[in-house]
């Protein structure tokens, strides 16, 4: 029974290839189709009244209409929707609301999830990435064994009118049952709040099943991962996973993780970044061997661009996809089929390509130093940290950097890094870091120039599972809370030390 299902799944996921085809060479037609459709069905909502959506006809009177928003901006009509009342920003009542922390020291947001954003979005982009890693792995065997999913948590809230709680969470109570039977952790597993305790239930019933594929957040999928390697005694994940293939990762950079993840895995596996949040699902990386990723244009997200210049973004300059170009910083600006209107998600990418549309993503809009004007960005710094190890022959578990301040005016970038191997010789390390970090930024390097603004990088050796227990003490434990990787001030690696 099992083969028999395993191989339904296999014909029917090989079969979306060639309308995955079809939208990959028809991109601008299908974004235009789109945006029109959603307006149309949109347009008696209260929204849609209030920004005459029924009139609206092409991209420039659409971009007329409605001005770009933030999640203040869309919070009222939230707020509408979580208190019953239907036909708001979408047609009929929101039941699911997807609780999005972004970094861990932001307070929630509440973003509607909807039927289509869900089926049509979530879903459907899950369904198109397993069919083009079979395509791409003719060989694969990846559906005759169980996903280890390591999500944020799964419980969820039930409200008065609604039901909130992480993406995860949401998507763990809307699953398919042959997809439910392809999970792990189980159902009852997913479901404890307690994240320590989930994590030794999660250990107890993976380490006896035969795990083909995991996916999750890189930096709470290693936490696991050790803790599973140490609780049985083992060196590699392949001494009970021999069938293991696939690790499919997102919501951080992986570049920082791969040599961990590489030091636990004795045999060569598949890497696949995705680009999915609670606003939708954006990206699917769908050549292994490439790192871009194709941006999904046919599932319920329409896209706008914001061109970024010397850090400050262009809105005036605001494009739709058909005319962007390769390797400019873009601020992205979404509508889509779950009621969100010209949304500024905060993430910034570049496009890699456009025949196909492929994408980097470039970091967060408020995830940078630019305390001296060195405009020293998280992909710099991702970067600059992954050659460094490499060449210094180190594994970094985390890490965080913020400026501190010297009394002259002057400054320097203080870096606070979890090894899981250190290297040989710290003042070697920051020295690469620094040589690494002049190489990608010019800024960087003009405002080092002889130290008179910026000094050396100091690196700050953090004890093992530093970064764990502090956000343990801070209640943000779980794969959506997201360590900061840059900040601009010292608010929040400040807080953490309080706890050492």
């Amino acid at each position: 029974t099992v083969e028999i299902l395993n191989n339904l799944i296999a014909v029917k996921i090989k079969n979306r290839i060639n309308k995955i085809n079809y939208v990959i060479e028809n991109p601008i037609n299908t974004q235009q189709d789109l945006i029109i459709n959603h307006t149309q069905i949109a347009k008696n909502t209260l929204f849609g009244k209030k920004y005459h959506l029924t009139n609206i006809t092409n991209y420039r009177l659409f971009s007329d209409h409605i001005p770009i928003m933030d999640y203040d901006a869309l919070k009222p009509y939230i707020i509408k929707s979580q208190h019953n009342q239907s036909n708001v920003l979408w047609p009929g009542k929101i039941k699911w609301f997807a609780k999005s922390s972004g970094t861990s020291n932001e307070k929630s947001k509440f973003i509607p999830i909807t039927h289509q954003s869900l089926y049509h979005g979530h879903f459907k982009a899950g369904k198109d990435m397993l069919a083009m890693y079979l395509e791409e792995n003719s060989k694969s065997r990846i559906l005759h064994g169980k996903s280890l999913m390591i999500g944020g948590s799964t419980s969820i809230e039930n409200n008065n009118n609604y039901r909130s709680g992480d993406l995860s969470g949401i998507i763990m109570n809307n699953l398919p049952f042959w997809a439910q039977l392809k999970q792990s952790p189980s159902r009852k597993v997913a479901l404890i709040n307690d994240w320590e305790k989930k994590i030794q239930c999660i250990i107890k019933e993976i380490s006896q099943q035969n795990i083909t594929h995991m996916s999750g957040v890189p930096s709470w999928t290693i936490i696991i991962i050790n803790k599973l390697l140490k609780k049985l005694n083992i060196s590699h994940l392949d001494e009970i996973w021999p069938n293991l293939e696939l690790y499919i990762h997102g919501g951080i950079s992986f570049t920082t993780y791969k040599e961990s993840f590489n030091s636990c895995i004795n045999k060569p596996i598949n890497y696949m970044e995705t680009y999915n949040a609670s606003e939708g699902f954006f990206g699917i990386q769908n050549k292994l061997e490439k790192e871009d990723l194709l941006l999904l244009v046919n599932h319920g997200v329409f896209y706008e661009f914001i061109p970024i210049v010397n850090n400050i973004e262009l809105t005036e300059k605001i494009i739709p996809l058909e005319n962007v170009k390769t390797h400019i910083i873009y601020s992205m600006v979404i509508t889509t089929n779950g009621g969100l209107w010209r949304y500024k998600i905060g993430d910034t990418i570049y496009f890699t390509s456009t025949k196909p549309y492929k994408i980097k993503i470039y970091g967060r809009t408020k995830n940078f130093i630019n305390a001296f004007g060195e405009e020293l960005m998280i992909d710099n710094a991702n970067t600059a940290i992954h050659k460094t190890s490499i060449r210094t022959m180190s594994i970094i578990n985390e890490y965080t950097a913020c400026p501190v301040f010297h009394n002259d005016n002057t400054g320097a970038h203080e870096w606070f890094i979890e090894f899981k191997k250190e290297p040989s010789n710290i003042v070697d390390f920051a020295n690469i870091l620094d040589e690494e970090l002049k190489k990608i930024n010019s800024d960087y390097e003009a405002k080092r120039f002889k130290g008179i603004i910026l000094k050396q990088p100091i690196i700050r050796l953090m004890p093992n599972l530093f970064f764990y227990n502090s956000m343990k003490k801070k209640g943000k434990l779980g794969g959506q809370n997201k360590i900061p990787r840059l900040q601009n001030d010292r608010k929040f690696i400040d807080e953490l030390i309080s706890y050492l």
